[in-house]
């Protein structure tokens, strides 16, 4: 065998302490974040509490949160954070052993997951795909224009494309990146161990589905050439199907929310705090600070804590510096929605957020994941203020979703709309959607179609 010498290069930036620590207490909620302050109290005697108060001077933190905000932001990100962007081998990427908790968020959950026992390269593809799907798992366009839109984006993979989303459809949630239910339901059923009856049911959803939806047993076990008594047992089976693939958080104990941002309209405009009120503000003490100036030699030891507690503090101050910045922007972005309701929220992205306040998009995607905002509208998730945009429109999807819903709440009892109709009903304000887009937003509300709605209009009494 002959050894051959080959020279390369490779770009990395190495993970340091400080920076790990920046971007896990950019990831805490506010909850999370008390109790590791709290318990870093305790153990770090370098670190003391300030007075509720006193008026903490927190100028000079803020400017050094500013001028290195870019010394963790432009980290190489792992694809499940940045959506992409990843490019190279299958190394390990420090930030994949970072303490993470569970997230809100179904992509972010499902490619932690996926990190596991997936590369670096195929991580990349999914996050892709999950880029494109809704909140429950299905993908938001025609799988024939998706598949057009990754061979264009990864002109090298087109094969891979395809692939990984077979790898989704059959994978850890199967029915994931599902184009309907029907799709995902299959998947679902392909996933439990093989018999008779699980045949019958893929046969029932593959070739059936019309006849299925209506409940009709008897023409189901005709078409099947099998009895009624088959048929009620393989639909009982696919009752026991999820009706989309994303897989809940798991819940502790201690579920309530605890707003980790305040907002409110003061003097014609919308303002934001951070919600401080059981959160100790921490300090370093300052005559330990004394005490050590010009001796770390003598104390090593010491001088590691006096190290931790001061990356503590900067990182502190990086955090809400940031989340204060992003909230700001969300609010001004998304006033319509605050005053108005789920009709006026605007088209939003993470990008867009993230060149407002100069920082890379997966510092937003952190900064808002889990994050909770009290606003005079009620409490919401922060990413509940990122909305897509409706192909080919000046409007966010979630709101053509609400004049849906809005529109199926206002219709006559005994003859309600059909998906056609509503669609011609939003064309006339301007919003043109098409048919299947208004289904697919129905499907999403769980509300059924015309002919499930139609009810019998109350008869007037006689004396």
């Amino acid at each position: 065998m002959k050894a051959n010498m080959r020279a390369g290069m490779a770009q990395g930036v190495n993970l340091t302490p400080q920076l790990l620590q920046s971007i896990r207490l950019l990831q805490l909620t506010a909850p999370q974040l008390e109790q590791e302050l709290r318990q870093t109290l305790e153990l770090n005697p370098m670190l003391e509490q300030e007075d509720p108060v006193e008026e903490a001077d927190c100028t000079d933190d803020a400017d050094t949160a500013a001028l290195e905000a870019a010394s963790w932001d432009e980290l190489p990100e792992p694809a499940f954070l940045s959506g992409g962007g990843l490019h190279g081998g299958d190394g390990d990427d420090a930030t994949l052993r970072i303490a993470d908790p569970a997230s809100s968020d179904p992509r972010v959950r499902l490619l932690q997951q996926l990190a596991l026992h997936w590369n670096l390269r195929d991580l990349e593809l999914a996050a892709w795909w999950l880029d494109h799907c809704d909140d429950r798992g299905y993908l938001e366009q025609p799988l024939a224009d998706l598949l057009v839109q990754g061979a264009e984006a990864f002109p090298q993979r087109t094969n891979d494309v395809v692939a990984v989303r077979q790898r989704l459809l059959h994978g850890d949630w199967p029915g994931m990146a599902a184009a309907d239910a029907g799709e995902c339901l299959h998947a679902q059923l392909l996933a439990l161990p093989e018999s008779p009856l699980r045949v019958l049911a893929a046969r029932m959803l593959g070739e059936h589905i019309e006849l299925l939806a209506s409940h009709d047993d008897d023409a189901l076990a005709a078409v099947l050439d099998t009895d009624a008594a088959q048929v009620r047992a393989a639909v009982a089976l696919i009752l026991t199907l999820r009706a989309h693939p994303v897989e809940a958080p798991a819940q502790g104990e201690d579920a309530h929310i605890v707003p980790d941002v305040v907002a409110w309209l003061g003097g014609g405009a919308w303002r934001v705090s951070l919600n401080q009120r059981r959160m100790p503000r921490v300090r370093i003490a300052a005559h330990c600070e004394r005490a050590l100036s010009g001796n770390g030699s003598d104390h090593p030891v010491l001088r590691g804590l006096l190290d931790e507690a001061r990356w503590l503090v900067r990182g502190l101050a990086m955090r809400n510096d940031t989340l204060l910045r992003t909230a700001q922007v969300l609010v001004e972005r998304q006033r319509g929605f605050l005053e108005q309701g789920d009709e006026a929220i605007a088209p939003l992205t993470l990008r867009e957020v993230a060149d407002a306040i100069g920082v890379h998009e997966s510092t937003v995607s952190r900064i808002v994941s889990g994050k909770y905002m009290q606003t005079p509208r009620g409490t919401f998730e922060l990413k509940r203020l990122f909305a897509v945009r409706l192909e080919g429109a000046q409007i966010a999807g979630s709101a053509v979703k609400a004049m849906v819903k809005r529109l199926i709440e206002a219709e006559p009892a005994a003859a309600p709309l059909a998906d056609d109709v509503i669609a011609g009903l939003l064309a006339r304000q301007g919003v043109r959607v098409a048919r299947r887009t208004v289904a697919k937003y129905r499907d999403q509300l769980s509300i059924g179609p015309a002919r499930a709605r139609q009810r019998q209009a109350p008869r007037a009494m006689t004396c």
